[in-house]
């Protein structure tokens, strides 16, 4: 039985756990076409390439999705306690995929689990956060049209941000690029 590919779904191969992001059919010729397949490693987020004749037979990995709240860093490791079940689990940076910076103690994330374990943290991709403190207007750098100051945010994260912003704002920052993303209207 052949499974058809979506993108979001998640397949087993070689003994990892791959998120498929993206296929297409290459036509070279009179050859049958090939059908590229663009994953993405559950566990550390490292992009793969492969054809679907590599990955046959397709084995589809069920999941769930969870409701937990973020606690407190342990060392290296951060603690999520499950909504329902109240259990604690200790996650490493994999699961965060590089955004555990933004996490915000007491609030609730959506855990992606699979064979039992959390898997993936979702984490919004923009985030209101406060800045604790930011360089005077002379300490400004860039051009006419868009200089830009040092700041320093709650979670400890240094980033450029517009003149205007001043220590207490509340700021939109992108989790993918760490970059300003604009003022949060409080």
């Amino acid at each position: 039985m052949n499974i058809p590919l979506k993108r979001g779904m998640l397949i087993r191969h070689q003994n990892h756990i791959y998120e498929v992001s993206d296929f297409h059919e290459r036509h070279t010729g009179k050859q049958k076409p090939t059908v590229h397949v663009v994953l993405r490693d559950v566990r550390d987020g490292r992009p793969v390439d492969r054809t679907l004749n590599d990955l046959e037979p397709v084995q589809e990995v069920e999941y769930a999705w969870r409701r937990m709240q973020y606690l407190y860093p342990k060392g290296r490791l951060r603690v999520f306690m499950d909504c329902d079940s109240f259990e604690e689990h200790e996650l490493s940076d994999a699961p965060l995929r590089g955004r555990g910076d933004f996490l915000v103690e007491g609030a609730e994330y959506r855990v992606r689990i699979i064979d039992g374990t959390p898997a993936m943290v979702e984490v919004p991709d923009v985030v209101p956060l406060r800045v604790a403190l930011t360089a005077a207007p002379e300490h400004a750098v860039g051009t006419a049209s868009s200089v830009m100051k040092e700041a320093r945010l709650e979670n400890g994260l240094e980033v450029r941000v517009p003149l205007f912003i001043k220590t207490g704002d509340l700021i939109r920052i992108d989790t993918r690029s760490r970059t300003y993303a604009g003022k949060d209207h409080e």
